[in-house]
This record gives structure tokens, sequence and C-alpha cells, in this order.
């Protein structure tokens, strides 16, 4: 029996360790049906990480408060230009250099710099606020914690040299579309008065909440878990598989024809670029040096950052990448 028709086949709530057995399970068949072969398994694990996903992430919604939209209307903001093309909304993913540190080391000073791993980016993001329905036009200017989608806003200037831009590397100049995520970082950096609070000129939105793939992520998360403890790559290249396709395939994919939530895969994405900035800030704010931001999960640091950063492969730990010298050989 697959997977799918596994989930399907209870009606009752399940706990997330009910959800966790089954993964390991699909491991277990998967390199049986295929002798132990290990490499052969993998191929065909990651082969079936969408439906397997897509299928957990129903069985985990059983019982759930919200009935979540699957194929609501998709507003022109949202719609891919093109086959191979962009929609207009902007996520902030970072790709920044600390200028001041750079021209010191052009200038002869040496710096010591760590590069830092953040751990299952994409998986830690689920942790965010999606809309649930479909989204409407709001146009009072306002951020809504309660609710959920994309606001058209104008961000305040950003004048901090030794701390990344929240916005990323965008050059453009004035309004543009961008996730729930990125606003409300972008609100928490004006609560903490590192710049004035974005202007909101218009938004899509619906009543949010963060709960939505929560059993889903703490599934992902203790399979994953459990597998590194255990030496298990297998199970843990599939965990990763089915966590990054669902991100990756939720928007407008071929591959998924389970669900077509655009607004989701921006407000997903943006919230593992804003998780990173947030960790670039406790760094700073602990009197290290922020040198590099880029990706999902890249954070590069000059100064002692053990006491600042658990190190570890769990969700809320950090890997140490590499270390090297600023201007020297990386």
């Amino acid at each position: 029996m697959s997977l799918t028709s596994l989930l399907k086949v209870a009606s009752s709530p399940l706990r997330a360790g009910t959800l966790v057995d089954q993964i390991h399970a699909r491991v277990r068949d998967v390199l049986s049906e295929h002798q132990g072969d290990v490499e052969t398994a993998q191929v065909e694990l990651i082969k079936r990480a969408i439906p397997d996903v897509m299928a957990l992430f129903e069985r985990s919604r059983v019982g759930g408060r919200y009935a979540h939209s699957k194929f609501p209307p998709t507003d022109d903001i949202l719609r891919k230009k093109s086959q191979k093309g962009a929609d207009e909304i902007w996520e902030g993913r970072p790709k920044w250099r600390n200028k001041t540190a750079f021209d010191l080391a052009r200038k002869g000073q040496d710096i010591e710099v760590t590069a830092l791993d953040m751990n299952a980016a994409y998986l830690s993001a689920f942790k965010c606020w999606l809309p649930v329905g479909k989204l409407v036009e709001d146009t009072t200017g306002v951020h809504e914690p309660r609710k959920s989608g994309v606001y058209q806003i104008t961000p305040a200037e950003w004048t901090h040299a030794n701390l990344p831009n929240p916005l990323g590397n965008r050059q453009e100049p004035g309004p543009l579309w961008v996730p729930d995520s990125l606003v409300r970082l972008l609100l928490d950096c004006a609560q903490w008065g590192l710049c004035e609070a974005p202007v909101i000129h218009r938004a899509l939105l619906s009543g949010g909440t963060e709960s939505l793939l929560e059993k889903l992520r703490r599934a992902l998360a203790e399979s994953r878990k459990t597998a590194i403890a255990e030496g298990d790559e297998v199970a843990v290249e599939y965990v990763k598989s089915m966590y990054s396709k669902f991100v990756s395939t939720i928007g407008e994919s071929s591959a998924n024809t389970d669900i077509r939530r655009p607004d989701w895969m921006h407000i997903i994405r943006a919230k593992a670029f804003t998780n990173l900035w947030r960790k670039a800030y406790k760094a700073h704010a602990a009197g290290l040096t922020v040198v590099e931001i880029s990706g999902t999960d890249e954070l590069h640091v000059a100064g002692d950052w053990r006491p600042v950063f658990p190190q570890g492969r769990d969700l809320n730990q950090v890997k140490e990448k590499k270390l090297y010298t600023l201007g020297g050989k990386r």
C-alpha cells in the first residue's frame, strides 16, 4: 500500500509521532524494495517526495481548526509573467557583504571569519503566518497581525552600514509587493529603532494562522532528528527533499497538482530569509561583526560566535562551515 493510501485510511487526528512512523516506514519499505541498495532507494524516495509530503500535509490537517483553500483565485501580481519568469513579489533574498570589513581587509588588516550554516532553513520557515482562504484587497494601510498575504509597501531608508538591509539586495527605489513575513520583520526593525515603519499602500489578505504547517513541521523535524541520531542519511535526504520540494512546488508548478498557493510559497521563502536576517541581527547585537549574509542559510561573522549560537544539526542550532581570513584564500 502506498504512503498516500496509508495516510488516507484513518479519519481521526494523528499526533506528529504517527506521521513520523509513516515517514520512517516509507524509507524502510523503499530500501527493502531495492534490496538495501542505498543509492537506488535514495533516487526513488526523492522521486516520491512531492506526493508523499502532500499526503502527509493532508493527514496533518485532519481535525484542524481551519479549512484552507487549495486553489483560490490568483491575483495578477502573483502570476508568473512567463513560464520561466517571475511574478511581482519581492521576497527579500539577502546577498550582502560588509563594505567596512572588506575595506579594512584590503588595507592589510587580518579578519578571522567563520562561515556558519543554518540548519534546514526552509523547514524552520514552516512556522510562519499563512493566509487560510482566498486573498481579498485591503486598503486600510494597516498591518493586520491576525491576517496574512502580500502587501504593497514603500520601505523606509536603511542607514546601517554594518547590518544588511532586511529587504535584501533590492536596488530599485519606490513601492514594491512583499510577503507578510517580510512586513513583520520591517515592523520589528521599526520597533527596535533601526528604521521607520514601511508605508503600506494596499494589501491582498485573508485570515491567517501560524499553525497551518505546524504538525507537518514537527513531524519532519522529528524524523530528521531521529535520522541524524541514527546516522540514517537516506532518511535525512528524503526529509530534506520533502520540505524543500513542498516549498518550491506549492506555487505554480506542474510537478504538484494538489495545490496552487503562490502566496504561501512567497511567505515561507521570505520567512527563511528573515530568519537568517534575525540571526545576523542577533550576532550584531552580541558584538560580533557580520561580514556576509546570503541565501537562506549562510552567515559569516568575525568574533567568538559560540556563546551566541548553539552548535549542532538541530533546527535551533548552526553548523560551522569553514574558517578563513578575510582577504586571504577562501
